[in-house]
Order: C-alpha cells, then sequence, then structure tokens
C-alpha cells in the first residue's frame, strides 16, 4: 500500500514502531506502521554513531541504487529519514520469508517450479543490468517471498554490496559470499554483469538438487574450483534432470565472462521461456531433501558470520561459551577490500564446536560445565514448568534429553542473540524442542 511520506515530519511522528523482525551485525529491523494509513513497513535502523564514514558511504549509495529500482520482483525502498544518530530505512514489508525455506515446505516440486522461481530471480537481475546496477551478491538469503499466500512473487533484496557499472569493464572490488564467487572476482580482473548471472547459475543449480557445484571443506579448494570453472552433474540426482536446463547451467556458468550469457538472454532460454513444454514436471522429493540440509548449514554459517562480526572485539566470549554446532567452516561474507580467509578465530570456534556436540550427545555434564559459562549457552532449554538455574538448570535437561541417532537432527534453526553490545552467542532451539513434556 503507498502512501506519501510528509518532509516535514520525523519518522517518529509518522511511524509507529512494532517487534522485531531481525537483526545484523550494524542494524536491526523493526515492523514500522504508518500512523496514518496504518500501512506496515520494514524499517532497517542504523545507529549511525557506530559507522564509519566509508560506512556511511556505502549506506548513501545502498540508497541511492534501491531508489533508482522499482520493480515487482526487487524489495522496493520508499524513503530515508536520519535522526539525529538514527538512520531509518522504510522498505516494503515482506512476509513470506526466504524462498528457499518455502520450497522445502511444498507437498510437490519439480523443474517446472525452479524453472518459475528462476525466472523471476532473471527478471530482477536484468532489471538491475538494464539500469546500469550489479548486485553482487545474489544468494538464497536475499530471495524473499512476498507473502505466505501461494504463488507470491519472489523478491531480490539486500542491495548493500550492490554498485552502479561503468561504461567499460572495471574492477569494482572483492564482494559478495564465497560460493557464489565468480572467477573474475577471485582472480580480482575486472567485471561487469556477468557476475550476477554466474551467482544465478549456483543458485540455478541448488535448485534443481539441493546442493551447489562448488563445495569443499576447505575454502581455498572451493575456490580454486570456481576459478576453474570444475564443476559436474553427478549421478543418481542428476540422471533425472532435462539436457535443456543443464544446457543453461552450463552457459551460466562459463568460465569466461565475455562468453557468458547475459540475464536476458537466459530470460529467453526455452526451459525457462517454455517451461510448460520443455521443463518437467516430476516430483524431485531428493531436492526438497538435500535442500533442508543445506537450508539448516547455510543458516548456521549466515548466523555464525553475524556474532563474528558483532564479537569482532570481544572474541574471549567466545572462548568463555562456544556458540557454533556445525563442522563445517563458516560462510564468510567479503565486502569490498577483504579478503575471505577463516580467520584463529573461526577455526577455534569450529575446533571447540566439534568438541561441544560430542558433550552433549553424551550428556557429559563435567566437561560440559568446563566449556560452558551457566549464564551463557548455546543450549536454551525448555524447563516444562521446572525452576531449577545455573548449571543445574543445563544438567536437567540434559538428563532429560533423549538420544538422538543424530543430534544434529535437533540443530535447523540457528539463530544470533544478542548479549549487550559487542556480544552475541548463537542459540540452537531445536534442541529443546526434543524435550519431553
Amino acid at each position: 500500500m503507498a502512501r506519501k511520506v510528509d518532509p516535514r515530519l520525523t519518522f517518529s511522528e509518522q511511524y509507529q514502531l512494532a517487534e522485531d523482525l531481525g537483526k545484523g551485525a550494524f542494524s536491526v529491523v523493526k515492523k514500522a506502521v504508518h500512523k496514518t494509513t496504518n500501512a506496515e513497513f520494514a524499517a532497517k535502523i542504523f545507529n549511525t554513531r557506530r559507522l564509519t564514514a566509508r560506512d556511511l558511504q556505502k549506506l548513501e549509495r545502498e540508497a541511492r541504487i534501491c531508489r533508482m529500482l522499482k520493480h515487482p520482483n526487487i524489495v522496493q525502498l520508499h524513503h530515508v529519514f536520519q535522526e539525529s544518530h538514527t538512520r531509518y530505512m522504510i522498505f516494503d514489508l515482506i512476509t513470506g520469508g526466504e524462498l528457499f525455506d518455502d520450497i522445502v515446505a511444498r507437498e510437490f516440486y519439480s523443474e517446472k517450479d525452479a524453472s518459475h522461481c528462476i525466472q523471476q530471480v532473471l527478471e530482477s537481475v536484468e532489471y538491475c543490468h538494464s539500469h546500469g546496477i550489479i548486485h553482487r551478491d545474489l544468494k538464497p538469503e536475499n530471495l524473499l517471498l512476498a507473502s505466505k499466500a501461494k504463488g507470491a512473487s519472489v523478491k531480490l533484496a539486500d542491495f548493500g554490496l550492490a554498485v552502479e557499472a561503468l561504461d567499460c569493464k572495471h574492477y569494482y572490488g572483492f564482494a559478495g559470499t564465497p560460493g557464489y564467487l565468480s572467477p573474475e572476482v577471485l582472480r580480482k580482473d575486472p567485471y561487469t554483469y556477468g557476475v550476477d548471472v554466474w551467482a544465478c547459475g549456483v543458485i540455478l543449480y541448488i535448485l534443481l538438487v539441493g546442493y551447489p557445484p562448488f563445495w569443499d571443506d576447505d575454502q581455498s579448494k572451493m575456490f580454486e574450483q570456481i576459478k576453474r570453472g570444475k564443476y559436474s552433474y553427478p549421478s543418481p540426482e542428476w540422471d533425472s534432470v532435462t539436457m535443456s536446463v543443464k544446457e543453461l547451467i552450463n552457459s551460466m556458468l562459463t568460465l569466461n565472462q565475455n562468453s557468458r550469457i547475459t540475464a536476458k538472454e537466459a530470460l529467453d532460454h526455452p526451459w525457462v521461456k517454455n517451461r510448460d513444454r520443455v521443463a518437467s514436471t516430476m516430483h524431485r522429493q531428493e531436492t526438497i531433501t538435500g535442500l533442508k540440509k543445506f537450508n539448516a548449514r547455510r543458516k548456521l554459517k549466515a548466523a555464525m558470520h553475524t556474532a563474528l562480526i558483532i564479537t569482532k572485539k570481544s572474541s574471549s566470549f567466545f572462548r568463555a561459551a562456544t556458540a557454533a554446532a556445525n563442522t563445517k567452516p563458516p560462510i564468510t561474507t567479503a565486502h569490498e577490500d577483504n579478503e575471505l580467509d577463516a580467520s584463529a578465530e573461526e577455526k577455534e570456534i569450529l575446533d571447540l564446536t566439534g568438541r561441544l556436540l560430542s558433550v552433549i550427545a553424551t550428556k557429559d555434564i563435567k566437561e560440559y560445565s568446563k566449556m560452558c559459562a551457566e549464564d551463557v549457552t548455546c543450549i536454551e532449554p525448555e524447563t516444562c514448568g521446572q525452576l531449577v538455574s545455573g548449571l543445574e538448570f543445563h544438567k536437567f535437561f540434559l538428563d532429560n534429553m533423549p538420544n538422538y541417532t543424530s543430534y544434529q537432527q535437533s540443530m535447523h534453526s540457528p539463530k544470533v542473540h544478542m548479549l549487550g553490545e559487542g556480544a552475541a552467542c548463537i542459540a540452537y532451539q531445536r534442541i529443546v524442542q526434543c524435550c519431553e513434556k
């Protein structure tokens, strides 16, 4: 629902803030209700006192770019307010959650459905490119659904790393998310719109089988795979995928960016344009199963990355209380001019993670108490009416926690919890749901 902003009024005079919608390393997102129309929006709120001059420049760039883009498959920015040391960016309220989360909840999912999804992504990307914008951070986390209604449109979000392209190929900085980075970005070569098409190719690959084309526990080895364009279509999961979409993926993941297909050309590909005739309508249960695992892993990594940013100056917090639950390396988002090598902090967390999971699985409260402070833990127990506290609280939970065939099955909803300024921990709420009532 559109509304006119009165430039004479402040944000607080025009909007009423409601519940939190999410938190990032540098911002919080809250629901904002327009006082006159009752229209609901999402307000991304920044404390500008905590931002550097360069951070503020990036915010200005993001706002400038978002104002340019008005497309049904792009989250729209409506207005920006600056009050004292607080900046409010007013966006569409997107209530459908992430696209990938919606897919795994479906009873039926086919190539045809994947074609419809990627078409909407490509339409938003082609629109950006036609307006001289390179997104640079296309990934599942930035693909949202407008609402929870069946058939809701896909919305492209988060233009924090987007740049305005120059007339010719240029080096715009080392930016993006590891598994979606193109070879030219990794080589630090001049690049242009093709980096977004490459990322779309990675997303399409995942949409079809539930896992990415490039992966290795060692991030440097994964980067080598990407730089060589080394991926495959392993059996049996790819056996039932039509040749047409494999051809499309090949054209999007072409190593030479000059030969890579454009977003507009991808939209004209028969598998997208004529999906009713070309794309398979067979249900892909194995894809949904794979996506569930992929979702759990990527959300954990995103949460860990946010926590690492927040606690950059408080690494002792993590040594006091481990807050991770995956044995694979955390994903890191590279902003301009930043390297992607895993830090010593990250490696320490991963080492502690494995030990902590083992302790939880064996219900070894003695070792557990050595690793976790009683007031800060990666577990949020439900006491079921029992009045217990401190480490006894944790012991009660561990004693009543049923045995699992695989305790990792319960770790599908990582969340970042702020523990005052400069501290955060990742909590895995699904663990508590296994406690008997």
